[in-house]
């Protein structure tokens, strides 16, 4: 007898094999059966009409810390997302020497964009080791999470002040190797690290793995090769990357004999460079290491809180009351001076300022939520400025700063999407990069299935169901070696989406003020997403947590196999 039975469903198993209607049969906290079935249930969930799918895994989060206080990984969860990894970057929170909570804390604070209050109210920071890090939060999840160990992390652990300013010496360097394999051997899927140059710690002073030797990082990498199902992450820089650091790249990943990703692809650009950055994983090609790069598939949408108290001349009319405001517009003299400064920031061209028409209102309770200022000014018939000095200042409107992924020039054009999709298709490419859990009050990622879903799937028609669903399920899957998930077949675990497919999609960016210590952080709904199940448990149904905690702590060599870089190349050749 099966425990539940979802009958009917169009079943997109992972693979990128066509879609199907059949049945999917389940025992505990695995799918024992899918196709036909007449054996009894003792649930059967009627799913016709629906699609059933294997659950999304999103392989870069910052959670290490939110799942201190929240284990439903919200709002990764509401958009089918049913495993997560954390500690990406080099910033996870374990190892921890004595004392070095309040650094790591603020730290994170910083770099991840994490309210120091929240952290600071998550409880007490009193493990050392990894191992006791993992025992924390393995008491009860929504969602399956795995961790990697955090090159800052292990470096402020042995070399305390001096992380930040010196490179190791032989002892200390032969003690982070020893602390790495410690956390390995306690289950971290891997080893993370950055030389990103924007990454500061609580101090204002370079991240402790900035200060590190090429030399350092790749001893550290090699401390995978004796751990099983144990993988490799990196930032190398944002923008174009420099040839030593694509040599760094291919010089981790064969030392490790493992897989290396990188993020992010075309972060933060102003012009196309995605093709100089993938030059990365030809040339660790050439060399028989194996260097993917994440994207995020969407638009980068991040919050610009502080965009009109910074136009000349806006500050004090944008912190006065909405009489104040009104009048202000409506005053011809008052009028011609905020326009003034509004077109001057304009002129200038200030990276991500310079286009205000690809700007987007934030708040779900605005007729003109979710549209850009171009889309409003044509539907008004006015200039952008016009809907600046009408719309978002007038309604006190949060705007959020589009900034077109991999294709700045095209934009949110259809034609933007299209070159954008066809990059996601290339093999040296992988979907992913939310940095959900990261970067709270400035931008929402943890909703990418439902976008890619919802707009690239269903409303431009750019990828097909199966090839959506395999890029987000069964690809990062592969590449972590996460055993017997991904897919929707007999014998692998029970975690698993519903969703229409007429309707999911995700809803609005939205503040909201639930983190510890009354902090404010960015979610979004979703729509369409019926049931997600982890470990064949209903964890949301109809958009909300159930309650239910089935998700399970991932432990390298437990959780996942191990992938080889000549298991890599096999892979390639058969495609």
């Amino acid at each position: 007898m099966f425990d539940i039975v979802l009958r009917g469903g169009t079943v997109v198993d992972g693979s990128g094999s066509p879609a199907a209607v059949a049945d999917v049969g389940i025992v505990a906290d695995r799918i024992v059966a899918v196709g036909s079935l007449d054996e009894p249930a003792r649930r059967t969930i009627d799913v016709d009409g629906s699609v059933v799918c294997p659950g999304f895994i999103d392989l870069h989060t910052h959670y290490d810390a939110q799942l201190l206080w929240d284990d439903t990984a919200d709002p990764s969860s509401l958009h089918g997302v049913t495993t997560v990894i954390g500690g990406n970057c080099g910033f996870s929170i374990a190892p921890l020497a004595p004392g070095d909570a309040d650094y790591i804390r603020r730290m994170m604070a910083v770099v991840e964009g994490i309210p120091l209050s929240a952290l600071q109210s998550s409880g007490q920071w009193d493990w050392t080791s990894f191992g006791e890090y993992l025992a924390r939060i393995d008491r009860g999840l929504a969602v399956n999470a795995g961790f990697l160990v955090g090159h800052s992390a292990v470096r402020r652990a042995v070399m305390g002040d001096d992380a930040t300013r010196t490179e190791a010496s032989a002892a200390q360097l032969a003690a982070m190797v020893e602390l790495v394999e410690a956390s390995l051997a306690e289950g971290a899927l891997g080893f993370s690290s950055s030389l990103g140059e924007g990454h500061t710690d609580g101090d204002g002073r370079p991240v402790p793995s900035r200060a590190a030797s090429f030399e350092e990082f790749v001893a550290l990498a090699g401390s995978l090769r004796g751990h099983p199902g144990t993988t490799l992450e990196f930032i190398p820089t944002v923008g174009p990357i420099p040839d030593a650091r694509m040599q760094l790249m291919a010089d981790m990943s064969l030392a490790a004999d493992r897989p290396l990703n990188w993020n992010l692809l075309g972060s933060l650009a102003s012009e196309e460079i995605f093709e100089q950055q993938l030059r990365a994983s030809d040339l660790a090609a050439e060399q028989g290491a194996h260097v993917i790069a994440l994207t995020l598939p969407d638009l980068m949408r991040m919050r610009a809180s502080s965009l009109l108290p910074g136009l000349p001349g806006w500050g004090e009319v944008v912190g006065s009351d909405a009489a104040t405001r009104r009048a202000a517009v409506a005053d011809p003299g008052a009028r011609a001076r905020l326009r003034e400064g509004a077109e001057r920031v304009s002129e200038r061209s200030l990276g991500v300022l310079d286009d205000f028409a690809l700007m987007e209102v934030g708040d779900s309770g605005s007729i003109w939520a979710g549209r850009s200022l171009g889309e409003i000014a044509a539907r008004r018939g006015t200039d952008v400025v016009d809907v600046l000095l009408d719309v978002v200042l007038v309604e006190a409107l949060t705007l959020y700063v589009v900034l077109p992924s991999l294709t700045p020039s095209l934009g949110r054009s259809d034609e933007g999407w299209r070159a954008r999709v066809e990059v996601w298709k290339d093999p040296r490419v992988m979907l992913g990069g939310s940095d959900a859990g990261a970067h709270l009050d400035l931008m929402c990622h943890a909703n990418y299935p439902t976008v890619v879903l919802g707009e690239v799937v269903r409303q431009r028609g750019l990828l097909s169901l199966e090839q959506a669903v395999a890029m987000m399920t069964d690809r990062p899957a592969r590449h972590y070696g996460l055993t017997e998930r991904g897919r929707v077949a007999p014998g692998w675990f029970a975690d698993l989406v519903v969703f229409d497919p007429d309707e999911v999609g995700s809803g609005p960016t939205e503040l909201r003020g639930d983190l510890p210590g009354g902090g404010e952080r960015l979610c979004a709904a979703s729509r369409g997403i019926a049931r997600v199940l982890v470990g064949g448990r209903e964890v949301i149904t109809d958009g909300a947590h159930t309650g239910a905690r089935p998700g399970r702590v991932l432990r390298s060599g437990h959780d996942t196999q191990t992938v080889t870089l000549p298991e890599v190349r096999r892979s390639r050749r058969r495609r």
